[in-house]
């Protein structure tokens, strides 16, 4: 037993010594010095760009160092405590050789969670992300699977630490949503979820249907990082229709009876955001309008990959061709990424909010047609 924890221990150290280079540990140490030394230098504290770019430059290197140097001194433990179980007796041996296994697995789990945290390298991946899903045709059936789109959104979000804020939410006439706004906060919120922008399929047998009739539905997401306020984005209030409205609610104590809610429409591009999570006007105009900056910030980014019309304007019919991934529930089970090939036939984990391997595998392919593979 232990000699094949030996060999294990070899592999994993292998893998060590390979992300210590392709993750450029040793230059992340270096420059994390320099950014440290250049803190203590006169007037640093003064110049306040200086300090942000120091600041964030920081978090960057340290997001990485952090969980590699953890890994490392877990293995290293693990190296000691095989050293240490080659004197025992064959009990002790036993449950040391549980114990280092269970180590090296968490190791392994960790590298994977490294890697994927690799792969977040773009200048927005970092940030919040506002989601916004929209129903397509077919009506209750639409609606239904936009609702369920939400509470997987949601369990993922639980599952990785991220928490949830509802913006605006409009509920469908007879079950599920029409719509649903809302920010998800947390470390590289979006460089997570951007993988989820686009159209999503669900074939199943509709509860809704007497007949129990196979019926297609598809549902859009949006999915923007959240700005800083200091990044420029050029909007003009000629440009801009501000509608006020009565916000919708559960009923009783609930139901707002002034009309707080805002609706901002951005006539240039056709975007439109709308908040209503608060009591107050002013404040739901303040989340709407940061919404907006966030989406007209990332219309002019697709409009220079010349890619605008597939997601914001023109954005096309929310149906059948234009689908990222597809649920298939009836006659088989597979979700099924279109871009990527990913696939699983666990659908209810994926509706439950596992949707790491979906991510990578998006994350990855973008790597490798950024390396020109």
């Amino acid at each position: 037993m232990l000699e094949e924890l030996k060999g294990k221990m070899t592999v994993v150290r292998a893998r060590m010594e390979e992300m210590r280079g392709y993750l450029g540990i040793n230059e992340k140490i270096a420059e994390l010095s320099r950014l440290e030394a250049e803190t203590l230098s006169p007037g640093f504290w003064s110049d306040q760009t200086r300090t942000a770019v120091n600041i964030a430059a920081t978090k960057a290197a340290k997001a990485v160092l952090g969980p590699f140097q953890k890994i490392e001194a877990s293995l290293g433990d693990a190296g000691v405590m095989l050293e240490l179980a080659e004197a025992e007796d064959e009990t002790g041996r036993e449950l040391a050789a549980k114990e280092i296994e269970q180590m090296l697995s968490d190791c392994e789990n960790s590298f994977r969670a490294l890697e994927m945290q690799s792969l977040l390298g773009g200048p927005m991946d970092s940030k919040n992300a506002y989601l916004s899903l929209h129903a397509g045709a077919g009506g209750t059936e639409s609606c239904d699977w936009a609702d369920m789109l939400y509470r997987m959104y949601r369990r993922y979000a639980e599952r990785n630490g991220f928490t949830v804020d509802i913006l605006d939410m409009q509920p469908g006439e007879e079950a599920g949503l029409k719509s649903v706004a809302f920010q998800v906060s947390g470390d590289y919120a979006y460089g997570n979820l951007k993988s989820e922008r686009g159209v999503h399929r669900l074939v199943r047998i509709s509860p809704f249907d007497s007949a129990a009739r196979r019926h297609t539905s598809f549902v859009a997401l949006d999915v923007t990082a959240e700005i800083d306020d200091d990044v420029e984005v050029e909007i003009e209030e000629k440009d801009l229709r501000i509608d006020t409205y009565r916000s919708s609610g559960k009923g009783g104590q609930h139901v707002n009876t002034t009309d707080s809610a805002v609706r901002i429409v951005h006539i240039p591009s056709g975007i439109i955001t709308q908040c209503q999570a608060e009591r107050s006007q002013h404040k739901n105009r303040d989340k709407a309008m940061k919404m907006l900056r966030a989406k007209v910030y990332e219309y002019e980014l697709d409009k220079k990959k010349q890619a605008a019309e597939q997601f914001y304007g023109a954005k096309g019919e929310i149906a059948w061709g234009h689908q990222i991934r597809s649920y298939v529930m009836q006659p088989y089970t597979m979700v099924k990424d279109h871009r990527t090939d990913e696939q699983t036939g666990n659908v209810q984990s994926v509706l439950d909010g596992n949707l790491s391997a979906f991510m990578e595998a998006y994350l990855k392919m973008q790597q490798k047609e950024a390396a020109g593979g």
